[in-house]
């Protein structure tokens, strides 16, 4: 099937594993592989209308077959306007896929054809294909890496739109391909065959082999370029194409464009039903009653109405039935859905014209891209959020740091008093190297460093020296950093601007400025960093002929290491250590020690033994580094902080106590989202337990689980048919004792999701407060959403930024875009997008609540009017020989709906508040009652449909006692058919007026105009439509001509109005007062105190939320295996560094140097200056970091 020119291969077998030649199109071909366009899109121009409308009728009433009293044109034109409504709606957003899609599919590659490199389509890329691929580049397709611009056949990636991650991965394409280099013809007389797995979603697996001349070669993941990925620091790759478009892993991690339908909707479809069961019943018992009445009364009336010949009972029950259909049709609600749309696009305006919402810094307004899932916002129990770009803005910036025992980084005025965080920045100006993004508020360490204390000068050069941090200078100061996590480079960043720079380095050296002196450091080793290690040494020679060795960890490993000398400082730099953890920022041990030379030479003697033994190598180098790092000396700590999305902490706090239960799905590595984790206040010191899943099998994931569960709930025992409760089809909310957390790694997570552990899983982890996955792949991210939507009795969702979180976005009942670094596709998926993750906060506390509690207004009024409407035809039939003698004027029949109760029930629906967007923030226990659903559900129905039938009794039954022996002033009789009518549409319209202004919770002056308005209205239609002019002109279709007049003119009349109306809300009142003053729910409380106030609250200026922790998050260890074999491998150095003076030369501070992505200093992987959305053309650096692959790099 072809659409748009995009081949689809649905229905061909399922590959067991793929099969490909290089060079080789028409081989290739055979296979009917899928090419590389891509399909975002739900409809086209053929499947468009049906598919629509067929997920429009979805909605029951839509379907219902609706036998009107009516014109057709009142009946039909309703159900046209909401079904184009919504199909226009559908028809935009589709387009704008359209043209995402063709935006992606035209984009330009070249790609090897016959011996040449051809410009060519994205969509027109094959399988087989040899494409080049050049720096900074989207990567096409996945493919196979065959040669690159870069020593050893390496490349860089930016895997940002894959796992979220903005840190570079190393890939390496085989010695045998790379020796191709950028020769074309070698390139096009390649003709590899590769074998290699079928097309799925896993990111982190790639296996397969190369066929080569007459030898086989093993391909990894890390031979592999994937789809979405962006290629940095590297000038120039060949690829070879093994999946495309719909196959690869990208967008088979993408997941499915799904219908969304909110709760609300499910539940109207199930009353709908049986709204139409009740009303087959009513007209069954009216025909039953016919049928009755015609044997017994019906003879006695055939002297003045005679019957057609063969009409009996049987025929007049009949036909009888079907009349009551006609007549009571208005209590199945086909209006109901007109009115619901207009309520929704109402209040997603309010959200687009939210100023609070409103983003200045990228110009970026909070939009609402679905209009039909607005009361869903007010109902939600389980957030999934992304973290790179959506909690965190993925920058790191020195914050503070201790040395030799003083802390620096608060600012102070000359009085004492702390300054707050806007004091002005220090003045860097000294240092004409210095990163012209880097701020720091602490003027005191500037002049320590200038004046030369021996312990700050040091603790910078550590800094300086101490990493695998790459600089390149394209021309005379213009540095640029490139380092493995952005914590490093941060490091880096600022001891250069403090006046200790790093320059270059090769792999023998490392140069630097020093407060204008460049020095060059020989570099003797380099004692990399692990994760069971925790931190990471460098040996270097000064010019001055000292050794020493620099090291830098997590402080509870420096500390085993220290000199006994450095006791008391250890103690004084503890305290530190854990304000720093207190305020949130990652925290790093600084320590040094001079070594003999006679001791460093036996030292490297055995490191080179060790390092060239074939057994126990590993073990032999652990044991000579733990020799060489004994009795260091402390030089301090640094603090970095982790920035977060402005408010994160406030709005996850406010949101826990809303009852909303935060997951955080991450790419990121386990101790990374650990630290965000207690940054942002999800994770905290006074939980009881927070349980790491880290399990390697299924059984001992299952056992982790197992003994997570039972730690929560000591005294229950754990029965696996006990997960889905009484039902057998939801896992229940449990409450246990005290607060819990879970981290979960990908790899567990990945058999935690298997059918015979999800239950179980889900179980433990929704007994926890707040839960991270991390190491997740896209597909993962859905397949936990999927699970909560599958099993628990709840509204769902998911908040994300980037690529990686559309599956998300689309397997949760709502989907939020943020429109962050990581391009657009998250907002173009989603159902609401904004710019900060704290503006979730007032799009569910405010309004989703207020949608949600106006929309249930909104459904319980109209059930009531419209059934009270409608059971007074029921409670006349029994007077009138079920003779399907309707009870109002045929007039007030088609306005009752259309003119007077529309506009005050939209009034209502539009404008009501129970308290303002302050109370709201104040009291996010408001927040609790829509996920509960407590005001409008099956029982909330039936209330209302009983209190209808308690109004239409008295509605009927009160105005024909009135009637029935009724006088007018002049004697005449007023007890006629058509008087009767009138009086008691009269009351009903006066009585809906006052149920809806008890309904209401706040005044303004449009419910006022639509109430009173209403009521003027009926009047001036009934003496108009009464009166003599229009009878004389249209007789037959206004025949109650002056009933109006004459009747309204009687003062029993006005007192039946008054009467009935008491009577009718007599009883609410009565239930209501007793209600507040017996049971209040939060809502009244809430408002009388809001009453009571004599202003709003005002809003709390939102501090930095400070947490008392004894835990230090080292972020020395939340990265892999570190980059010092490669750093000293004598191989990295693909060009000589720029040449620059020795001394401190005075140059401009360019904007083309390290400058990271954020707003405030600091340091971000990518390079280059911040902007509100990337700029595809910026030329960043090239890396040198090189090391042999041996391990994955996802």
């Amino acid at each position: 099937m072809s659409f748009f020119g995009l081949t689809w291969s649905r229905n061909r077998e399922q590959e067991l594993e793929r099969k490909l030649r290089a060079n080789d199109r028409q081989y290739n071909l055979s296979f009917k592989y899928a090419t590389n366009g891509i399909k975002t899109s739900k409809y086209n121009l053929f499947s468009f209308l049906p598919l629509n409308l067929f997920e429009q009728f979805q909605r029951i009433a839509n379907v219902i077959p609706q036998i009107s009293s009516l014109s057709w044109f009142t009946t039909v034109v309703p159900l046209v306007l909401v079904l184009a409504v919504t199909a226009a709606k559908d028809a935009t957003d589709d387009i704008n896929r359209h043209r995402s899609d063709n935006r992606v599919n035209n984009r330009k590659v070249q790609v090897l054809i016959d011996g040449q490199l051809r410009s060519e389509r994205w969509m027109d890329v094959q399988v087989g294909d040899i494409v080049k691929l050049e720096s900074n580049q989207f990567i096409t397709a996945d493919l196979l890496l065959l040669s690159s611009s870069e020593p050893l056949n390496l490349v860089y990636v930016e895997t940002a739109e894959l796992d979220g991650e903005t840190n570079l991965k190393v890939k390496q394409a085989l010695t045998v391909t790379g020796a191709l280099g950028d020769d074309i013809s070698r390139l096009a007389g390649f003709n590899g065959e590769v074998c290699c797995e079928p097309p799925n979603n896993r990111l982190d697996h790639f296996s397969g082999t190369l066929l080569f001349g007459d030898h086989k070669f093993s391909l990894d993941n890390g031979k592999v370029l994937l789809r979405g990925c962006t290629l940095r620091n590297t000038h120039w790759c060949f690829g070879l194409v093994l999946f495309g478009g719909p196959e690869t892993k990208l967008m088979q991690n993408c997941g499915k464009n799904m219908f969304k339908r909110t709760s609300m909707d499910r539940l109207m479809n199930v009353l709908v039903l049986c709204i139409f069961g009740v009303l087959a019943l009513m007209c069954a018992v009216l025909a039953v009653g016919n049928w009755l009445w015609e044997i017994n009364k019906g003879y006695q009336f055939t002297v003045f109405l005679p019957r057609q010949e063969d009409s009996n009972a049987s025929l007049s029950a009949f036909l009888t039935f079907w009349s009551y259909v006609i007549i009571l049709n208005t209590v199945v609600p086909i209006s109901l859905y007109v009115s619901v749309e207009i309520i929704r696009l109402g209040n997603s305006f309010y959200i687009d014209w939210d100023g609070q919402m409103y983003d200045p810094h990228s110009d970026t307004p909070a939009e609402a891209r679905t209009t039909t899932l607005n009361e869903e916002l007010g109902q939600i129990k389980y957030v999934f959020s992304d973290k790179t770009g959506t909690l965190t803005q993925n920058i790191m910036t020195f914050n503070k740091c201790s040395i030799n025992g003083r802390t620096y980084g608060d600012a102070y005025d000359d009085s004492g008093q702390r300054l707050d965080e806007d004091s002005e920045a220090v003045d860097f100006s000294f240092n004409p190297l210095a990163d012209p993004q880097f701020s720091f508020r602490d003027p005191s360490l500037v002049e320590a460093a200038k004046q030369g204390v021996v312990e700050v000068q040091g603790f910078f050069r550590l800094l300086a020296l101490c990493h695998t941090v790459m600089a390149e200078e394209r021309s005379e100061g213009e540095l640029t950093y490139q380092a493995q996590s952005p914590d490093e480079g941060a490091l880096v960043t600022a001891a250069r601007s403090f006046g200790f720079v790093f320059r270059s380095r090769t792999p023998e050296s490392i140069t630097t400025v020093e407060m204008g002196t460049e020095r060059c450091y020989q570099l003797l080793a380099i004692l990399d960093f692990n994760n069971v290690r925790k931190r990471m040494s460098v040996i270097v020679r000064s010019p001055e002929g000292r050794v020493s060795l620099y090291c830098k960890g997590a402080d509870t490993v420096i500390f085993e290491r220290l000199h006994p000398a450095c006791r008391k400082l250890m103690e004084v730099t503890t305290e530190h250590l854990n304000e720093f953890a207190g305020d949130g920022l990652r925290t790093l041990a600084l320590a040094y020690k001079d070594v003999d030379e006679e001791a460093f030479s036996l030292w490297k003697r055995q490191h080179h033994e060790a390092s060239t033994a074939l057994e126990d190598r590993e073990a032999r180098l652990e044991r000579l580094f733990e020799e060489m790092e004994t009795d260091l000396l402390l030089l301090g700590a640094t603090a970095i902080e982790d920035k977060l999305q402005d408010g994160v902490p406030q709005t996850i706090e406010q949101l826990s106590k809303a009852d909303i239960k935060i997951w955080v799905l991450t790419g990121d590595k386990q101790e990374t989202a650990e630290n965000i984790g207690y940054s942002c206040n999800l994770l905290r010191e006074e939980m009881n337990q927070v349980f790491v899943i880290s399990g390697t099998t299924p059984e001992e994931v299952r056992q982790e689980l197992r003994n997570a569960w039972s730690t929560m709930k000591p005294d229950a025992v754990f029965l696996p048919e006990r997960i889905l409760g009484k039902g057998g089809r939801a896992v229940e909310d449990e409450v246990v004792d005290g607060e819990y957390g879970l981290v979960i790694n990908g790899n567990s997570l990945a058999y935690a999701l298997e059918e015979g552990l999800e239950l179980e899983f889900l179980w433990t982890a929704c007994l926890c407060h707040a839960v991270i996955c991390c190491r997740v792949t896209p597909l993962q991210k859905a397949q936990v959403v999927q699970l909560v939507k599958k099993y628990k009795k709840a509204v769902t969702l998911a908040i994300g930024d980037g690529a990686n979180d559309v599956s998300m976005i689309k397997a949760a009942h709502i989907g939020v875009g943020i429109s962050g670094q990581e391009g657009m596709q998250a907002v173009s998926s989603s159902d609401f997008s904004f710019a900060q993750f704290r503006f979730l906060e007032r799009l569910l506390l405010v309004h989703g609540r207020w949608s949600y509690l106006r929309m249930c207004k909104f459904l319980r009024y109209f059930f009531y009017k419209n059934f009270t409407f409608t059971f007074v035809h029921f409670w006349f039939a029994f007077f009138c020989g079920f003779s399907a003698q309707t009870v109002y004027d045929e007039w007030f029949i088609t306005l009752y709906n259309l003119v007077y109760t529309a506009l005050p029930i939209l009034g209502l629906s539009l404008f009501d508040q129970d308290v303002d967007g302050a109370w709201s923030f104040q009291n996010p226990q408001l927040y609790v009652p829509g996920q509960l659903n407590l005001y409008f559900n099956k029982a909330a129905f039936f209330k209302c449909a009983l209190h209808s039938a308690f109004s239409s009794l008295v509605l009927f039954f009160v105005p024909y006692a009135a009637m029935s022996d009724a006088l007018r002033h002049d004697g005449k009789d007023l007890g006629d058919y058509q008087s009767f009518a009138l009086l008691t549409q009269t009351c009903l319209l006066v009585t809906v007026c006052i149920q809806l202004s008890l309904d209401l919770s706040s005044w303004t002056v449009v419910n006022a105009v639509f109430v009173v308005g209403s009521l003027v209205m009926y009047f001036a239609v009934t003496f108009t439509m009464y009166s003599n002019g229009l009878f004389v002109l249209f007789p037959s279709a206004f025949s109650f001509v002056g009933t109006a007049r004459n009747t309204m003119n009687q003062p029993n009349v006005w007192l039946t109005v008054v009467l009935t109306s008491i009577l009718c809300v007599l009883p609410v009142l009565t239930y209501r007062f007793l209600s507040i003053q017996l049971w209040p729910t939060v809502n009244d409380k809430v408002m009388f105190k809001a009453r009571q106030a004599a202003a709003p609250p005002t809003p709390s200026r939102k501090a930095r939320i400070r947490r008392g922790s004894s835990r230090r998050s080292g972020y020395a260890f939340s990265h892999a295996q570190g980059y010092g074999e490669l750093v000293t491998s004598r191989r990295f150095l693909r060009r000589p560094a720029v040449s620059h003076s020795s001394g401190f030369t005075p140059v401009r501070r360019s904007a083309g140097g390290f400058s990271p992505m954020g707003r405030s200093a600091g340091y971000s992987p990518m390079g280059g200056a911040h902007s509100s959305a990337k700029v595809p053309d910026v030329q960043v650096t090239s890396l040198q970091m090189y090391r042999t692959i041996q391990e994955h790099a996802y």
